[in-house]
């Protein structure tokens, strides 16, 4: 399979050349506009390597579509604009299959062209040309290749004079990567729409594809939806129940031999399945929710020959049988009614669930409470009629089982009107203005590059992504600011950090930030933070929580330990979470690889339920980790100051597999105070590649050998 990944930068010569006969727009012109004057226009190509790679894909804003042509020269793809037009700059976003000689030229009638710039020597990547000319039509016509494939571009922007923005309004189209199925199509149809999205999105762990599988209200049969990377599954009744599946919902892992424990990145939620025969699998690991789902039947967590898994997280979902974990070394399940649970390796957490299997840990290893102290669950897209809206669900204390089964989940309705539909291709800056003028925010599948941070200053509002949508900070800036108000909700959408370090990624309120926001608290779900793994990326810290009372209700925030751009220094992050605010709940907390702390809590009153870590793998040496006079940073620190926290179920894992003798002290660190208990910790070398001396503190008895035994600790002090 080609790499998809975007080509390398230009070259000093490919740019000279480039600059050479590209003259610049006149000193008299007008303004060149910021919108792309391509954007959805009739688009045509020589030819295309498959019907999966048509022109219109690379006029569609979507940057996970593209155009590809077939493996000869010369070829074109063409644009009508609708009308003559001053053209004063053009944006190519090469695939992998890049063109090394090319022109963009215009043309008034599609017959007779004029150069707006030629290109010897280009070498791909996302490159853009200030250009002056005119015409109805404007095309990239290739007449050498840069690699053996044929020309292929993700995305082709034409900027005009005059060319203004549409003015900001609510709602809008989804966006091509959003597909609704309706129960009146054939099975067939809808299986084929699925089989071609699971076939791009199999192996894509680094690619730039994100797709929203959406199914309206009703009942099918007869459907096996694989899911693949950046894909996410939603039923879009008010209650699960509304839309029903007779067949299943599938994650295994056979495109990586069986091993489950890079299956990363999707997602399904908000509907009811009948598994065809009776179990569903559903074989992932970190950042895979399972939200608002209804079994019919067991659930099998484990991939086919049960082979290594690391998952996971359900919440607000029933399952009518067993859920059957097998492999999976640490699983969470929150607010849910479940029949039955099969097992458990190293650290299974419940909190709020009808039908768990008890306290027992460490033997079997269940850490089980009986009630969740606060939750409120994910906001979701529904249908309400043909129009589309957005459920807020309300806050629940002490909550147990699901939050729909006796009825309709409480909360707020807000329609799709009152939201800013945000498409790749809109800047940090139109969706601040949006969010200026009161709108929310839905973040349509794609991936976001941001100028500046997209700043959240009104109370409740709600950020919403669909399909894993992504935002890439450019030239080190913050990704998303939170003010110090109430009841923001940010939900569904990755972080992936950009190669100029950002001091921060996600920040949750000002630095001394402390407003009471108990009544109605911001929450941060399946919200992930990702650190290098799709190219170099930095950050020192990923997420910062300065406002009291947040809920973070599952997120993972991981330094890349593979893929591209992965190295002790080159995807540098010492810090993943940081904690000042006071009364922060954590439910579901993963956080992995960093080079020093993975949390630090230096707020009161802390409270965590199921923590998952495995440090660094990549530390060259025992001197690279020292921490003053300690062997190592802990994976989880409360900080001295701090007089009263609560944890329960946490795990910490150590693979040092470029120094197996390095030691780590402990996984976990906290001041000794009558305010502060630690319930149900291990720690585990993963095959003896490293060893820790402790569990907390001083506490615990030393990992040896590779056995992967896990040192335990069932409470502290």
């Amino acid at each position: 399979m080609r790499n998809l990944r975007r080509g390398p930068a230009w070259t000093a010569s490919a740019v000279l050349a480039a600059l050479l006969v590209a003259p610049a727009a006149p000193a008299h012109a007008a303004a060149c506009g910021s919108a792309n004057a391509a954007l959805n226009r009739p688009a045509t190509a020589s030819s295309v390597e498959s019907a999966a790679y048509p022109a219109s894909a690379a006029v569609d804003g979507d940057s996970g579509t593209r155009w590809s042509s077939q493996f000869s020269d010369p070829q074109w793809l063409q644009v009508d604009l609708g009308s003559v037009q001053t053209v004063c700059k053009v944006d190519l976003s090469w695939e992998a299959a890049y063109g090394r000689d090319f022109k963009v030229q215009a043309s008034s009638d599609g017959q007779s062209w004029t150069d707006l710039v030629s290109v010897t020597g280009g070498t791909g990547g996302t490159v853009s040309y200030n250009v002056s000319g005119s015409g109805r039509y404007v095309r990239v016509y290739g007449t050498a290749r840069g690699t053996p494939w044929g020309y292929s571009l993700w995305e082709f922007g034409v900027h005009v004079e005059g060319g203004e923005e549409p003015p900001i309004t609510g709602g809008g189209d989804l966006g091509p990567n959003v597909h609704v199925f309706d129960p009146s199509m054939p099975s067939s149809t809808i299986q084929a729409q699925l089989d071609q999205i699971f076939q791009q999105q199999e192996r894509a762990q680094f690619g730039t594809g994100r797709h929203a599988v959406f199914f309206k209200p009703g009942r099918y049969s007869g459907l096996n939806a694989q899911i693949g990377f950046y894909t996410s599954v939603h039923g879009l009744g008010r209650n699960p129940d509304d839309v029903h599946i007779d067949g299943d919902i599938t994650v295994d892992a056979g495109w990586f031999n069986g091993n489950a424990t890079q299956n990363f990145w999707r997602s399904t939620e908000n509907l009811s399945l009948t598994p065809v025969n009776g179990t569903d699998r559903w074989a992932v690991s970190q950042a895979a929710p399972f939200r608002r789902m209804h079994i019919r039947g067991g659930l099998n967590l484990a991939p086919t020959g049960y082979g290594w898994a690391s998952g996971g997280y359900i919440a607000d979902s029933k399952i009518d049988g067993t859920v059957s974990p097998y492999s999976q070394q640490q699983w969470y399940t929150r607010d849910s009614s479940i029949g039955g649970w099969l097992n458990g390796v190293w650290n299974m957490v419940f909190s709020g669930v009808q039908g768990s299997p008890g306290d027992t840990f460490p033997e079997p290893p269940y850490t089980d409470l009986s009630t969740t102290p606060i939750s409120r669950e994910k906001p979701y897209i529904y249908l309400d009629g043909d129009d589309y809206r957005v459920f807020v669900p309300a806050k629940r204390t002490n909550a147990r089982g699901t939050s729909w089964e006796g009825g309709s989940t409480p909360g707020t309705s807000i329609p799709l009107t009152q939201f800013y539909v945000a498409k790749p291709g809109d800047s940090a800056a139109r969706i601040n203005a949006a969010l200026a003028q009161g709108l929310h925010l839905l973040l349509t599948p794609g991936i976001y590059h941001l100028e500046q941070p997209i700043q959240v200053n009104r109370a409740g509002t709600v950020v919403l992504g669909l399909g894993l949508a992504t935002l890439i900070p450019d030239n080190g800036v913050t990704a998303v600011k939170v003010a110090d108000v109430n009841g923001v909700r940010l939900a569904g959408f990755l972080v992936d950090a950009g190669p100029v370090n950002s001091a921060t990624l996600v920040e949750i309120g000002p630095s001394g930030a402390s407003a009471d926001h108990a009544a109605d608290p911001t929450t941060v779900q399946d919200v992930f933070i990702r650190i290098g793994g799709a190219g170099v990326g930095k950050a020192t810290t990923s997420m910062v929580v300065n406002s009291d009372d947040v809920i973070i209700d599952h997120t993972w925030i991981w330094r890349a330990d593979h893929g591209d751009g992965v190295g002790w220094e080159t995807n540098r992050a010492d810090y993943g979470l940081v904690v000042n605010g006071d009364d922060v709940l954590a439910t579901g907390l993963f956080v992995e690889h960093f080079n020093k702390y993975d949390v630090q809590w230096f707020g009161e009153r802390g409270r965590t339920i199921f923590f998952q870590n495995e440090k660094a793998y990549d530390a060259p040496d025992q001197a690279a980790i020292q921490n003053g006079s300690i062997q190592g940073y802990a994976a989880y620190k409360v900080a001295d100051s701090v007089n009263t926290h609560e944890a329960w179920g946490l795990g910490s894992y150590c693979y040092y597999n470029v120094d197996p003798t390095i030691r780590q002290h402990h996984g976990f660190q906290t001041p000794v105070k009558p305010g502060i208990k630690f319930h149900h910790l291990l720690v585990v070398s993963l095959g003896g590649y490293g060893q820790y001396n402790h569990v907390i503190n001083d506490t615990g008895a030393p990992t040896s050998g590779s056995s992967t035994i896990p040192s335990v600790v069932v409470s502290f002090p």
